[in-house]
């Protein structure tokens, strides 16, 4: 089998040009993202198949943005799957994920790999649609899905690798109220309780290994045990994976193989920080991947707000890669307003992280610029460095054109302190 010279290997021995080409966009030094994916703290999702914008994902990097679309068994339509992308990636998506369980699934998915972005996918969803229900998945279907999916071109793989034998006896020992809300790691439960047998993921790591290696493909492994509601955030089965997944982590990064941890699911927010940091540690500091954390049950339909509460204390603790959260979240499948709500507010949520672990923190030049502008009641400049700038312009000028928001009006604090000190803008003769 022929193996390609695979980018952590190449990052050992020099700087490749996707790496310099990234390193532009993340404001960094070459060498150091060069050494941070050498030492598996970094990675560039990159399938060889195909081209688009890149992203490095890890330590020192800009906090990126993963949005899941896909569609259902109940609600199958690809135009829409497409037009939620696109949406995403007009509002700061990073990155795509492919979660489809409905419809012609090659073809969804082709569809999805022709956008500009880094895409990734979780193979035994196919699996159990092609099997018919997930007790019937075997090995042999599992890896070839796989191995097709490596082939079509996607950039990274969520693969519950974790999810074995041992954290199955972990949740008999220690039931929790929601049991196991991840769709991949309740099938590989089934599975395994079906065949008496391990996870082929767990078992067959190596071989696992050895077809991504083959296509220099990213694998996401997986938290299948990520608890489901706040009250079961302190059992066992969770702890469990992480210990395993800290093991895989090592092993995939000794094949040559980037990857990236997935976690930590629902815990209350003063709960996340030590997550996180555990998470860390116990996988050698590799990229940390996450939904949410959500840190509250009971705000369905606001629960992408919930979300970036708790990613941005994630990242504020070393998370890397925040998957958005729609308001549609343990409701309904997102509609595209659902996905630009979802993804706006988790780049909130990413950006609130950079202020705390870039270098120049908060006194980057954006948030530098905006304060002085703000200053000057200078709108127009504002709007320009706003995020989302012509909300903001919206929202503003629904009073009519004033020079100052229609709050205050007269009374504002910013016009008369500038009056009393000569501070404001100049006015244009």
């Amino acid at each position: 089998m022929f193996l390609m010279d695979l980018l952590i290997r190449r990052c050992a021995r020099t700087v490749p040009e996707e790496v310099k080409a990234v390193a532009r966009a993340e404001s960094m030094d070459p060498a150091k993202i060069a050494r941070g994916i050498a030492a598996g703290r970094i990675v560039i999702p990159a399938n060889p198949k195909r081209t688009h914008v890149l992203s490095a994902v890890g330590e020192g990097c800009l906090v990126k943005i993963n949005v899941n679309i896909g569609t259902s068994g109940s609600r199958c339509d690809p135009a829409l799957e497409m037009k939620k992308g696109k949406a995403a990636l007009a509002n700061g998506a990073d990155a795509l994920m492919d979660l489809s369980t409905g419809g012609d699934l090659v073809k969804i998915r082709k569809n999805i790999l022709s956008l500009d972005t880094t895409v990734g996918t979780v193979p035994v969803y196919e699996a159990v649609r092609r099997a018919g229900n997930a007790i019937d998945v075997d090995a042999d279907l599992l890896f070839r899905v796989i191995r097709e999916h490596c082939e079509q071109g996607v950039d990274f793989l969520t693969l519950h690798c974790g999810v074995n034998l041992q954290a199955l006896a972990a949740l008999k020992s220690d039931p929790r109220l929601m049991g196991v809300v991840s769709r991949g790691g309740s099938f590989h439960c089934a599975m395994m309780m079906k065949r008496e047998e391990e996870n082929p993921l767990y078992a067959e790591f190596d071989y696992l290994m050895e077809i991504l290696a083959e296509h220099d493909v990213t694998i996401s492994l997986g938290d299948g045990m990520r608890p489901g509601c706040l009250q079961d955030a302190e059992k066992l089965a969770k702890s469990v994976e992480y210990m395993t997944l800290g093991t895989l982590a090592q092993r995939a990064h000794e094949k040559g193989v980037q990857r990236m941890i997935e976690g930590p699911g629902h815990m209350p927010l003063d709960q996340v920080g030590y997550n996180v940091r555990m998470i860390k540690e116990i996988t050698d500091h590799a990229p940390l991947y996450l939904l949410g954390p959500i840190v509250t049950d009971i705000a369905p339909g606001y629960d992408h707000v919930v979300a970036a509460i708790g990613g941005a204390t994630a990242c504020q603790n070393g998370a890397d890669f925040l998957c958005m959260v729609s308001p549609a979240e343990h409701l309904a499948l997102p509609d595209a307003d659902d996905i630009i709500e979802g993804t706006r507010v988790a780049k909130l949520a990413a950006h609130i992280g950079d202020t705390v672990r870039r270098p120049e923190g908060f006194r980057m030049k954006r948030e530098v610029q905006m304060a002085e502008a703000r200053h000057l009641l200078d709108w127009d400049e504002q709007f320009r460095l706003a995020l989302y700038g012509e909300n903001a312009r919206k929202i503003h000028e629904r009073d009519g054109e004033t020079e100052t928001c229609s709050m205050c009006g007269d009374l504002c604090a910013v016009k008369m302190v500038n009056e009393l000190f000569g501070t404001g803008k100049k006015k244009e003769k």
